[in-house]
């Protein structure tokens, strides 16, 4: 372990699943909650009640418990700092992204998803009879899996950040997508301090073995209007690259 980085300790380790399982719980729940009609505030409301009925204590991200973005605003890339849950409302075919920021105590969750809306409701599976919108959704959503699913093929914990988001930033290139973020990059290290985190970003120096970190991709098809995120935290045992 290099001197000034964190790196949990085994106890440590499970107060950080322990956040993050509520995190995955929100979004079972949400997935029954949100269907047509439901608003950005709607949602944004019902993921905060349940993660403080579920033990969380407060919101790491400028106190926001979850950016929801509905539709085309999916495209959005907004600090916490700017956000504010909007009044759009899901349609009948239709996309959502959560991502989620709870915390308890100094440790941190850090989840997103996004949610396919096919005739009002959320998509759980590919079914024959969706429509091109739907079915165009679902492969936006295939991709955010199979970037996951490349991840745990490259990464090493000898891998910096900056190595890893020229390989990842290429590939979403590639496969004809672009990467929304605000600031460009595809995660961040997991801290006791947001001010301190370290990006997944061009020319970053930190490996990946010596920290809990993000992969977060927020991306759209070059001709897309849609905007998908999917979000874990991930860390390595014994060289191993594992989903917290």
């Amino acid at each position: 372990m290099l001197p000034g980085v964190f790196h949990p300790d085994a106890q440590e380790l499970r107060e950080y699943q322990r956040v993050q399982r509520i995190a995955q719980k929100t979004i079972v729940y949400l997935s029954s909650f949100i269907r047509e009609g439901k608003s950005e505030s709607d949602i944004y409301h019902a993921a905060d009640e349940f993660m403080n009925k579920s033990g969380i204590t407060s919101f790491w991200y400028h106190d926001v418990g979850s950016i929801v973005l509905v539709g085309k605003r999916t495209t959005l890339s907004v600090s916490g700092k700017e956000y504010r849950p909007s009044g759009n409302r899901v349609g009948i075919d239709d996309l959502v992204t959560v991502d989620l920021a709870p915390e308890i105590g100094s440790y941190w969750g850090d989840f997103a998803r996004s949610f396919v809306i096919g005739e009002g409701e959320v998509v759980l599976k590919r079914l024959s009879y969706h429509s091109d919108t739907v079915k165009e959704l679902l492969d936006g959503v295939g991709i955010e899996k199979e970037l996951h699913r490349w991840l745990k093929e490259i990464a090493t914990p000898e891998m910096t950040f900056g190595h890893l988001y020229q390989i990842m930033n290429e590939t979403i290139r590639m496969l004809g997508f672009v990467n929304l973020d605000f600031k460009g990059n595809l995660g961040h290290s997991i801290e006791k301090d947001k001010d301190d985190r370290e990006y997944i970003e061009d020319g970053c120096t930190a490996c990946l073995g010596d920290r809990l970190f993000t992969f977060e991709p927020h991306i759209k098809s070059m001709d897309g209007s849609f905007g998908y995120k999917m979000e874990d935290i991930y860390y390595f045992s014994d060289g191993v690259l594992q989903r917290l």
